[in-house]
């Protein structure tokens, strides 16, 4: 079976700890490079927190630190759900890992051109890293097979009324992605608010491997949701499409990122009637499987150690 080799770009945040998880260990995928964004929490701690999770697995992938700051904006995080280290709940080991010493998009670029074949570019985060490797390397364009995003809504918000929170932390940084001419795959909150956890699932973890009584120990400081009515796995949604796309409807639509809004700011603009008659710029995802979606993430968890 060939691999689909991607770079995965990151704020941990719990449940792109389950999404990193997944990357490492579906059978399908190869994981080139992690890279760091502020987003959750402060990039610092994005950063000690994906290298705390390759000590964790073993894994010698590795990790460039991001933007510390959106392009033009001040960071807002979301603490209040990760809580202030971003993976509140787990007593990691301590180690002597450290990031590369280059800027992530820098790293992204490298490994583009490293590659023999296209990549795939897996952006969990906001989205400010990709917007300055496309602005920094306007010409890494055609070694990048495709960007698949968790980001964005064709309906309402979650960090503002209408905007998603990775979108609305740096508004900029989408609006210069959704223009660069690449192929986008949006896992918005149209399917991610349907990637349920049941509770019945979460009680097992603890029983499944070292990964499942970490996983647990951080959902249970996870405010996406709770342990009794089930959690949302907004980040594993990018890689359960790229695993298993059929569990995905999705639409081919014109995107646009709303920058200057009052209130608006950061809300992805999704034309699903083709009212714009702009060219379409993005396969949005808008319906989930959701029995599906859990059965895979059964398989995908039990598949680590």
């Amino acid at each position: 079976m060939s691999k689909t080799s991607i770079i995965l770009d990151t704020d941990p945040g719990i449940d792109d700890a389950v999404a990193i998880a997944a990357a490492i260990f579906s059978p399908q995928l190869d994981l080139k490079l992690l890279t760091t964004v502020a987003g959750n929490v402060s990039v610092e701690k994005t950063t000690r927190n994906a290298l705390q999770l390759m000590h964790f697995w073993q894994k010698n992938i590795p990790v460039a630190q991001g933007a510390a700051t959106p392009l033009v904006r001040k960071l807002r995080d979301a603490a209040n759900v990760h809580g202030e280290s971003g993976m509140e709940g787990y007593a990691f080991v301590e180690h002597q890992r450290k990031a590369l010493d280059k800027p992530a998009f820098q790293a992204i670029f490298e490994c583009l051109c490293a590659s023999a074949e296209p990549v795939t570019l897996v952006a969990i985060g906001p989205l400010t890293n990709i917007a300055l490797l496309l602005t920094q390397y306007p010409e890494c364009k055609p070694k990048i097979k495709r960007l698949v995003i968790m980001g964005g809504s064709a309906g309402r918000g979650n960090f503002t009324p209408n905007a998603e929170f990775n979108m609305a932390i740096d508004p900029e940084a989408g609006a210069r992605v959704f223009e660069s001419g690449l192929e986008i795959v949006m896992c918005g909150l149209d399917v991610t608010n349907q990637a349920m956890l049941s509770p019945e699932y979460l009680a097992t973890l603890p029983e499944l491997n070292q990964t499942g009584k970490m996983l647990h120990a951080l959902f249970s400081h996870y405010r996406s949701g709770s342990m009794s009515t089930g959690l949302r796995m907004h980040d594993l949604c990018a890689i359960a499409w790229l695993v298993k796309p059929e569990l995905f409807r999705v639409e081919s639509c014109f995107v646009a990122v709303e920058t200057h809004g009052e209130f608006t700011a950061g809300t992805t603009v999704v034309d699903l009637e083709g009212r714009l008659k702009r060219q379409s710029n993005a396969l949005v995802a808008m319906d989930l499987d959701v029995a599906g979606f859990q059965a895979w993430v059964a398989e995908a968890l039990a598949l680590a150690p």
